[in-house]
């Protein structure tokens, strides 16, 4: 199965040695544990670029809520400062595709397309959430559709924020639930599709995130697709990955 898509091309600027790729981090103040080793790797990563591929926050209910202090203003500070040494690149996710131009140009941060071809050392990777793949999914993709419409985004944030922020509250309680389910079936990206935006995008490697499944998945023609991990450093073991792409290729480093 063929998914046509728009490859918007990003060519790297040749003094760029390193470049860390990392997606579903889902940051949550209940979750303070991985805020912090967000946080220091934040302060202390010496790459390049750092390219965010969606998911940066567990849910994001309108860049109006990072103007009052708190959790989201404090993650726009860290964003900034951490943006003075070394550029950062946002793509969205399922659960933060409202994050905005504001809190973007708040935080310091450049919004990214999805997909979107890097062009590094010579070659070319390409770079998506991956929601978009997971073709059997169907409940999700029409979901995904109406929430992603400009119609529904103006309504919805034209609620009050403390309505929208109860609202996340109750989607974020429905998605736990779910997880602990062992009945749950998760879709998985489609091979065919992922295997036709490569040959499409003239690009040999994939790299995504969304599924929590981090892996190497062969596709045949020396095509392949590598999937990041999500973060969760309270869990046993923890989770906090980060890709490193360099001239050697990409190679996965833990923080934890």
């Amino acid at each position: 199965m063929t998914l046509q898509t728009a490859f918007t091309e990003f060519v790297a600027p040749p003094e760029w040695r390193t470049v860390d790729l990392l997606s579903d981090l889902h940051l949550h103040p209940a979750e303070p544990d991985t805020l912090l080793t967000w946080r220091q790797y934040l302060q202390t990563s010496p790459a390049d670029a750092l390219f965010i591929l969606g998911d940066l926050f567990e849910v994001w209910v309108g860049d109006d809520a990072a103007s009052e202090p708190g959790f989201e203003g404090d993650c726009a500070a860290w964003l900034k400062e951490a943006a003075a040494r070394r550029p950062i690149f946002f793509m969205a996710g399922n659960r933060d595709f409202l994050l905005g131009q504001g809190f973007a140009a708040q935080a310091g941060i450049q919004r990214l397309s999805d997909p979107l071809l890097l062009v590094l050392h010579g070659r070319r990777w390409l770079l998506s959430h991956g929601d978009l793949l997971c073709l059997e999914d169907h409940e999700y993709l029409a979901f995904r559709a109406q929430v992603r419409s400009s119609e529904w985004q103006q309504e919805f944030l034209a609620r009050p924020l403390h309505e929208r922020r109860a609202i996340a509250r109750h989607m974020r309680e429905h998605s736990e639930s779910r997880k602990a389910d062992p009945r749950a079936v998760w879709a998985d990206v489609d091979a065919d599709a992922a295997a036709g935006w490569l040959r499409s995008a003239h690009a040999m490697t994939l790299i995504h995130g969304h599924t929590h499944r981090p892996g190497h998945h062969d596709l045949g023609e020396g095509l392949q697709r590598l999937v990041l991990s999500d973060w969760d450093v309270a869990a046993s073991p923890p989770r906090a990955q980060v890709m490193c792409l360099t001239a050697a290729g990409a190679q996965r480093v833990d923080l934890r």
